[in-house]
């Protein structure tokens, strides 16, 4: 039988492949329309724009007083004033106003003595064209104003009117269809949370990629979305490029899958050019030709998506209508801990981004491509080149900052435990104190404690216990930081338990029950407070890491082993109340831990630790803490003897 799977048959690098696409529609320039200034900022001229109108075009008062002759103000001084008659020798006019004939110059209001209704008096001269804008000062008629290709913005817009110059000819907008396919879609505006069944997925990419789109100059429309079927994207895109676009772009279908329709698609109606590119996120990508115009297959992944159409649409979309391509910008950065990668890949890693002792720390997100919160979290992406074996801590890449330097500048770096508090703080200092931002990386409190002994944060979050006196984080400090002088502050006092489904179904009720119903556990990962928390209840109830079902399954966040839980993946996990509270799960209670903060002692008194600190306790913070559940806000701000 014969396999229907696409196969990548030439993956190309990304420089490679983008030549190969910009060199087939290097003519592929769109048309040149004629529009009035007013609606063209952001458009590119397409002929030079040359001045109709000199401006101003009559000479002007640049000052409130008189105009006159400045021959007739020659000799006037303190011991011998000079009389003049208005409306005869001297006329009143306004900042603005054209000059009178026979005048060149204009006396200030200021310097003028007013005798009566016929008589002033002067008691300095004035030379020509003092105070006058001449005609002609700021545009000549005839004089070219912006050459072809250039991109006209506020300031061209009034010079261009200015000028005399009402239309001008530019390059038009390019329309781009955009087609999202899958059978698995629904869309949000016709259906409800509700209504939603297991394999369902709200389409999204349309709307990113029509704004994308947008943002590159480009007008987009949306295809309504098509299920998985040969004939019918066929048909959509077919039409598409007989009729008005320039540019298809079709939403999922591009990988290796025999359900992946757009290569097949694309092969039957032009050819392909490339399917694959050595990146990730993003690989699937494919690019064609039909009836010369470009077709995109975009993968279905939302970070894949964005990412192929960062480095091929978009600036083919400029391209097409000569906008200049976007000038990004580029800082070195310190690493918070070493990076991994795969060889044969170019990785487009997204990361947070802090100015810790005057160096920008980056600290990497998650890396799958279907998790579009790594860019709305990111304040930057690093690329990692194909040729290199990950990237250690001595080193410095470089990150494309997608936020502006001064915002980054102004993040207190938290790295550490997981809390759902820290996003409320993060929030109400937004509120009280606009400007400053809060960056928290979730690597455990071991790791919170090594960011601080590797000067990559501001504070660390850690609730690590001692099983020896039942104390939290002080004998860790001591052990990992003895030369580093710290504060230690309680943020809250928090439940930790198992995290269950509604009803606890197999009635869990302590950690013994994990091993003898064969039950399948989510763990934290390793040294992060909770699996150190896991680790000694299992030796306290005589336990080891073998009995337990799913040990050495873990996640990050309290909220990622809730929603183990909730989705089936798990019977239990090790968590906070609040993140079982949050997914209408339920709670098993076994300790009431704390959750502090690790100050280094030369950002305890900064300003931005402060304000956290003045933050924490405040009654709002403390009301919204509460509201969570399973959290206690009686040690709130308090300083910890270390």
């Amino acid at each position: 039988m014969t396999s229907k799977r696409n196969v990548y048959l030439d993956t190309q690098p990304i420089e490679t492949a983008r030549q190969i696409l910009m060199d087939r529609f290097k003519d592929r320039v769109t048309d040149v329309e004629t529009i009035d200034v007013t609606a063209a900022q952001g458009r590119v001229l397409a002929s030079p724009a040359i001045a109709k109108l000199s401006s101003p075009n009559f000479h002007a008062a640049a000052m409130d007083g008189m105009a006159v002759d400045a021959k007739q103000t020659f000799g006037a001084s303190e011991d011998a004033p000079k009389v003049l008659v208005p409306e005869e020798t001297g006329f009143w006019v306004n900042t603005g106003h054209a000059m009178p004939p026979g005048t060149n110059a204009v006396i200030m209001i200021e310097h003028i003595n007013i005798i009566d209704e016929t008589t002033v008096e002067i008691e300095a001269p004035v030379f020509p064209w003092q105070h006058v804008r001449k005609m002609g000062e700021d545009i000549v008629a005839t004089k070219l104003l912006f050459p072809r290709g250039h991109q006209i913005n506020a300031y061209a817009m009034g010079a261009l009117l200015s000028g005399g110059v009402f239309q001008v000819n530019v390059y038009k907008n390019p329309r781009v269809l955009i087609i999202p396919t899958g059978s698995e879609l629904v869309q949000w505006h016709e259906t409800s949370l509700e209504q939603m069944v297991p394999g369902q997925v709200i389409e999204s990419n349309s709307t990113v990629l029509k704004a994308l789109c947008r943002d590159n100059g480009a007008v987009a429309d949306r295809h309504p979305m098509l299920k998985d079927d040969l004939e019918t994207i066929t048909n959509a895109v077919d039409q598409a490029v007989k009729g008005e676009y320039d540019m298809v772009c079709i939403i999922g279908g591009s990988s290796a899958g025999s359900e992946d329709f757009a290569r097949p698609v694309m092969a039957s109606l032009g050819r392909v050019m490339v399917h694959g590119v050595t990146m990730m996120p993003g690989k699937p990508v494919l690019m064609g030709d039909i009836s010369g115009k470009p077709v995109f297959g975009i993968p279905g992944y939302p970070v894949s998506a964005i990412v192929a159409f960062e480095q091929f649409v978009g600036p083919l979309l400029r391209f097409m209508q000569k906008l200049a391509p976007v000038e990004d910008r580029f800082e070195p950065v310190a690493l918070a801990r070493k990076i991994a990668s795969k060889l044969g890949q170019d990785e487009f890693l997204r990361v947070k981004i802090g100015s810790v002792d005057g160096r920008l720390i980056a600290s990497q997100l998650p890396r799958g491509s279907g998790s579009i919160t790594t860019l709305t979290e990111a304040d930057g992406i690093i690329q990692i080149p194909r040729d290199v074996e990950g990237i250690s801590e001595t080193e410095t890449p470089t990150a494309r900052l997608l936020k502006p330097l001064s915002a980054i500048e102004n993040t207190l770096v938290i790295t550490g435990s997981h809390d759902n508090t820290l996003d409320l703080l993060a929030d109400q200092m937004r509120r009280d104190h606009d400007g400053i931002n809060i960056s928290s990386s979730h690597v455990g409190s071991m790791g919170g404690l090594m960011a601080i002994r590797n000067n990559a944060c501001h504070l660390a979050g850690a609730h690590l216990l001692d099983p020896e006196d039942g104390s939290y984080n002080v004998s860790y400090i001591k052990k990992y930081l003895p030369n580093m002088p710290v504060r230690l502050v309680n943020l809250v006092m928090r439940q930790q338990g198992f995290i269950v489904p509604k009803g606890n179904p197999e009635n869990i009720g302590s950690i013994k029950d994990l091993k003898n119903k064969k039950l399948r556990f989510i763990n934290r990962q390793a040294g992060s407070g909770t699996r150190i928390l896991f680790d000694y209840k299992l030796l306290d109830a005589g336990l080891t890491p073998a009995d337990i079902i799913g040990y050495d399954n873990d996640e990050y966040t309290h909220m990622s082993v809730a929603v183990a839980v909730l989705s089936g993946r798990a019977d239990a996990g090790l968590g906070i109340m609040a993140a079982a509270r949050a997914l209408d799960l339920d709670f098993v209670p076994i300790v009431t831990e704390s959750y502090d903060l690790v100050i280094p002692e030369r950002f305890f008194n900064t300003p931005n630790v402060q304000i956290l600190l003045e933050t924490i306790v405040g009654d709002a913070f403390k009301q919204r803490v509460q509201a969570l559940g399973g959290y206690g806000v009686e040690r709130t701000g308090q300083e910890i003897q270390i």
